[in-house]
């Protein structure tokens, strides 16, 4: 039966739980399940001990969270970044100059491609993948650029008992070699390797301690210890799965927005339908742990 036709109510039901009130911020979910817009804080300003657990607990509990109006420096937006841990250093993208974590992220006509055009987990190559993603968008286009995000919780929670069995335990390869020429137009020289790593297929949140899935079609060569055409099979699955909208928000940006993801259970598509307009700004990324 298909998914349209479905009698036995939508394919995850979820209720949020109620943690209670923030006293020094305000969150609108976007959906119940991902996405949160923070209000009444300058990040270009000090941060109280009360407003930054407060940051963390909505990331936490939203996956994603956005800001609005905020006018950062590069220096500002760096700083924020240093708040919840050491910055990781892109092993492939430029970046700003005497910056090297402030990743440039730029589109505009004459680009050969733009950043994240498919469902990804930032740098999920990396032996120790990045915990979360600060992106600050100066320039917009008039219309389009939005950028999509889905929760792995919820993809995972809504597998059947029989398949979470079947993935327990199995690890993939995460591959960065796709990197190589993509930075070319920048003048970006390649590498002589860019960075390889294998990681469980579904990873527990050293936060939460909830489960998600950990596979993404940016990364994410094969599947190890079974053939490699059951591999293939699984993970076309697993892809088409996890794109689907039950799981997803999506935030339409506006100049001088802010994204903050949790690359540990999330993955993002950032839409390219704004050609020839510019779409353009910096992303700063924490350092993580080793997925386990």
């Amino acid at each position: 039966m298909s998914l349209l036709r479905r009698r036995d109510g939508p394919r995850i039901k979820y209720v949020a739980e109620d943690a209670g009130p923030y006293d020094t911020i305000s969150v609108d979910k976007l959906t119940p399940i991902i996405g949160g817009e923070i209000g009444g804080v300058d990040l270009a300003q000090p941060l109280g001990n009360r407003t930054l657990d407060e940051i963390h607990r909505a990331l936490a509990e939203n996956l994603v969270i956005f800001f609005r109006d905020q006018h950062l420096s590069e220096d500002q937006h760096l700083a924020f970044g240093r708040l919840f841990g050491d910055l990781h250093l892109h092993p492939a993208a430029p970046h700003g100059p005497g910056h090297p974590e402030l990743m440039i992220i730029h589109a505009d006509k004459d680009s050969p491609r733009a950043n994240g055009e498919g469902w990804h987990s930032d740098v999920s190559c990396d032996p120790e993948p990045p915990m979360g993603s600060i992106l600050y968008i100066r320039k917009c286009p008039p219309h389009g650029g939005d950028t999509l995000f889905a929760s792995m919780y919820a993809a995972y929670d809504a597998l059947s008992d029989r398949m979470k069995g079947y993935l327990d335990g199995l690890k993939a390869v995460h591959d960065g070699e796709h990197y190589r020429g993509q930075y070319a137009n920048y003048g970006v020289a390649d590498k002589p390797e860019y960075p390889r790593a294998e990681h469980p297929v579904v990873r527990t949140h050293p936060v939460t301690g909830r489960k998600a899935l950990y596979v993404n079609k940016g990364f994410t060569r094969r599947i190890l210890g079974i053939p490699l055409d059951e591999s293939d099979g699984i993970l076309r699955y697993l892809y088409d799965h996890m794109a689907n909208p039950l799981f997803q928000c999506r935030f339409r940006w506006q100049e001088n927005s802010i994204a903050f993801w949790d690359n540990r259970c999330v993955q993002h598509h950032a839409m390219w339908d704004y050609w020839p307009h510019t779409r353009s700004g910096h992303r700063v990324t924490v350092k993580g742990d080793r997925p386990v």
